[in-house]
């Protein structure tokens, strides 16, 4: 039977857990009697609209002689694993010179763990708080104490204070406590006079003081010192470190019944409260990203207030138990959960309502089930309106296509009588397309579905083909822009010579297959004066919030390929060249790496840059593969004197708190390093300590350029290896590593393994996202496609060029009227030859053939875009 009761409320993970205390009375003695710690976790349906019991569990504490009370709950983060897990403060007190509390920690499993305990020779009752370890923290006599799992010892803080009106984590700093104490005017004359005369006029100041570090922070940063007679509670909304200075922005509220927005220092808005005692401030961010201000008042009334154009009171609510703010219907935003007070009923959250002040509005005592009913009625009804217009609108679609080709036929009749009108005028001859282009125009669009009609006049004189036509059209895609190079720089980089060439935009856009050359400008009869280079390809965002950098492909199980190459053409291509493709705003960059060493045999080299691409042809009538083309990029010059006296040397230095890398130096590094990712999961612990092995054993500082990537300046082998963390939650990250050499990944590797959990599972990726892969496989199957259609057609054309029919060379047959060839027996004779000319013609023509070196041509090519799809198929295998 239950005997007396406690509650307390609070949000978790988008549930409600009811603590509740209750004492047992059993049938036998007195002094078996028990107190039970019962908690139920309660979770919102969206289809009953009422909240229900998903599980519960209990802790027993012997309460013979005790009195047993809650006195508060929280969730904080437990430093052991950096997991959040609610947290519950139990008094026992037997008599009133030994108070005995007790801090529980509730797992997921609805375990209770009892974290420490302490005893105290008074009650604790003025501002009490459970901060991260779990900690708990109180002022009494004007002091602050404070007790951890870690030590187990009451810890004093050394500092008075009259107040605390805020407690929780800091940028580099830790747990603080922001507090109001006497003022504490300073001897020195380095002190703001204005905040100087704030404390002696007002008598008190505010203050920072960090837990771990036993700091003190200045209060300036956070309020003006004449605020703090009046300021009763702080939330803290955003706090940062820019520029070596804390910038913080926080909502005060003050026994004025005012609230008033902070930002830097200085106020910034204030907002008249409804009513009178506000006692506690928290914030909420609902769905349209609007933050709110959610203002509890010790008669048990809530206000919202929000923050606009100005600070305004939104909502207000009388009778109110409890507020809970969190994701309580699952909509990934959060909303307030309001407890009304119901003495007519024992359920506690039988009286509820939940909202965001928007679209989101459940309460308690409604009916939903007639308007689930009319819901689906009214959706039904909305289908079938959708589907008779999605007929009509298809019908509409038909027609208006069918009169777009019809008027895009007009059009181009129209322009090619201009053009032939012109001609005219001009006295030059005006070529039309060829019955055999439109022809192959058609068969291109059959097989591709294109909805759009074949283009071009069809010529009613002659079949012959313009020779022009192709050198004009050979002109038109070598074409370049006369401002396409916006800088060309080089870098050195250990024994590598790192060359980059930034295209514009406009430019870059029309290309594709981009790669880069080095060729010796001087004249050396013994050696090529062409330079390996080896590839690779960099990606780089134009937000430099990430990079990602795809190494050298490790290739697949070799496949058996017989292709006999015999052109300068063919050697050319089987030279390896590492190509870095690198995206950066408006700009692209194309990298190049090759070997230093041979180049500095020379002492002094001059080399030219060449730029190789397909310039994409914007040809909406057929598809043709896109021209080959080189461009001169300019030229570079190395000696050796440059080299030693480090002028192309990458400089990365530490700048205060960032390395100092330009951009070139950035790409330089990557491009000759090589990259791995690795996969870290952990299954019962946060994966925190990878951003300090990182920041502390490995002395890594975020390059300016992009904050993301982190240079390591420890000493050894390791120094100039990149690392990128990037965490997808609080336990699992990947975490990419670009390093010389597979040396340094091991030393790398070694040192982290010692810092992550043993539960930790490392995993290694492959080069490239699945995302980006899967792009890049739809890419190369059409490629693919593409080459085999072409090839298709192309040897269609080519061989009825060259194949030899059945009628001998230079023998014509006559073309006299078959009446005529049948008046004599030499005419039937004749006809009948004729006839089997044409019979054997038609034989030959199902079986054409082509000459070894187009068929050899073609098939290079065929295997050149299956190798490549074939590439990156193993990769996301």
């Amino acid at each position: 039977m239950l005997l007396g009761e406690q509650e307390q409320f609070l949000a978790y993970n988008g549930e409600v857990l009811i603590f509740q205390l209750s004492k047992t009375k059993h049938m036998e003695a007195a002094a078996d009697k028990t107190m039970n710690l019962c908690v139920r976790r309660m979770a919102f349906n969206r289809d009953t609209k009422l909240f229900v019991q998903k599980s519960s569990g209990v802790f027993s504490m012997r309460a013979s002689h005790l009195k047993i009370e809650i006195i508060c709950c929280s969730c904080t983060t437990d430093s052991r694993t950096g997991i959040i897990l609610p947290c519950i403060l139990m008094k026992k007190k037997k008599n009133p010179n030994v108070v005995k509390y007790l801090l529980l920690l509730l797992h997921n499993s609805n375990q209770f763990e009892q974290s420490f305990h302490f005893k105290l020779d008074y009650e604790l009752k003025e501002d009490v708080r459970l901060i991260t370890g779990p900690s708990v923290l109180w002022r009494h006599a004007n002091k602050l104490f404070y007790i951890s799992s870690n030590t187990c010892t009451v810890l004093s803080a050394p500092v008075q204070l009259s107040s605390v009106v805020w407690t929780g984590e800091i940028e580099d700093e830790g747990t603080v406590v922001l507090g109001i104490r006497t003022a504490c005017l300073p001897e020195s004359e380095d002190e703001d006079e204005f905040s100087t005369s704030d404390r002696a006029i007002w008598g008190s100041e505010f203050f920072g003081y960090a837990i771990e570090t036993q700091k003190m922070l200045t209060g300036t940063c956070f309020m003006p010192h004449a605020y703090s007679r009046v300021v009763s509670s702080v939330n803290i909304c955003k706090n940062e470190i820019l520029k070596k200075q804390l910038q913080i922005s926080l909502v005060a509220i003050t026994h004025k019944n005012q609230l008033i927005w902070f930002q830097d220092g200085l106020p910034k808005g204030v907002c008249e409260l409804p009513y009178e005692k506000p006692c506690s401030v928290k914030t909420a961010v609902i769905s349209s990203n609007d933050l709110l201000f959610v203002v509890s008042f010790a008669s048990g009334n809530v206000c919202v207030v929000q923050r606009r154009d100005s600070l305004q009171v939104a909502s207000k609510w009388q009778k109110v138990k409890s507020v809970l703010v969190d994701d309580f219907i699952g909509s990934g935003s959060e909303q307030l959960l309001l407890l009304f007070k119901d003495d007519s009923n024992i359920d506690v959250l039988s009286t509820f309502e939940i909202t965001d002040l928007g679209e989101v509005n459940y309460a308690s005592g409604i009916n939903y089930k007639h308007d689930v009913s009319a819901a689906e009625e009214l959706q039904e009804n909305g289908l079938l309106t959708v589907q008779a217009l999605e007929t009509r609108l298809q019908a509409g679609r038909t027609s208006v296509r069918e009169l777009q080709q019809h008027l895009g036929l007009k059009k181009r009749v129209i322009l090619e009588s201009c053009r032939a009108l012109i001609d005219l005028v001009e006295e030059r001859t005006h070529i039309l397309p060829t019955a055999k282009e439109v022809k192959c125009r058609r068969e291109y669009r059959s097989l591709l579905n294109s909805a759009e009609p074949f283009e071009g006049l069809v010529s009613l004189w002659d079949d012959v083909e313009n020779p022009h036509s192709l050198s004009k059209e050979t002109s038109l895609a070598s074409k370049v822009p006369e401002h396409f190079r916006e800088k060309l720089w080089q870098r050195v980089v250990g024994d590598s010579l790192v060359v980059g060439v930034k295209l514009t935009e406009s430019f870059y856009l029309s290309l594709r297959d981009v790669s880069l050359s080095l060729v010796m400008d001087q004249d050396f009869s013994s050696i090529s004066p062409i330079i390996e280079c080896r590839n690779k390809i960099i990606k780089l965002n134009k937000a430099f919030s990430a990079l990602a950098v795809s190494s050298c492909h490790i290739e697949p199980p070799p496949k058996k390929m017989k292709l006999d190459l015999h052109s300068k053409k063919d050697l050319k291509e089987e030279c390896p060249k590492r190509c870095s493709r690198v995206q950066l705003g408006g700009a692209k960059t194309v990298v190049a790496v090759t070997s230093l060493s041979l180049l500095l045999a020379f002492h002094r080299v001059c080399c030219i840059v060449l730029l190789h691409a397909k310039k994409q042809k914007h040809r909406n009538d057929s598809l043709q593969e896109s021209k080959k083309i080189t461009v001169l990029c300019g030229k570079i010059l190395l000696s050796l004197e440059d080299i030693s006296n480090g002028k192309y040397s990458v400089k990365m230095l530490r700048d205060n708190s960032y390395c100092t890398g330009s951009m070139e130096d950035i790409l330089a590094v990557l491009a000759v390093s090589v990259r791995f990712s690795f996969q870290i999961v952990s299954s019962d612990c946060t994966l925190t300590p990878v951003n300090s092995w990182l920041l502390g054993e490995m002395e890594c500082t975020p390059f300016k350029e992009c904050h993301d990537n982190i240079f390591c300046h420890k000493a050894g082998n390791v120094y100039g290896t990149v690392f990128n963390w990037t965490l997808k939650n609080p336990f699992e990250g990947v975490l990419t590593l670009f390093c010389r050499n597979l040396t340094v990944l091991f030393q790398c590797l070694h040192s982290l393994t010692r810092v992550l959990p043993p539960s930790c599972d490392v995993k290694l990726l492959r080069s490239g996202s699945k995302g980006v892969l899967t792009e890049q496989l739809a890419l190369a199957l059409e490629k693919e496609m593409l080459t085999l259609r072409s090839s298709f057609f192309s040897k269609e054309s080519k061989a009825e060029n060259s194949l030899t029919w059945g009628s001998e060379p230079g023998k014509k047959i006559s073309d006299a009227p078959m009446a005529s060839l049948l008046d004599s027996e030499e005419g039937v004779q004749q006809f009948r030859k004729k006839l089997q000319n044409e019979r054997e013609e038609s034989v030959l023509s199902m079986n054409q053939t082509m000459n070894g070196a187009r068929y050899q041509e073609i098939a290079l090519k065929i295997a050149e875009a299956q190798l490549s799809s074939d590439m990156i198929v193993w990769r996301l295998s």
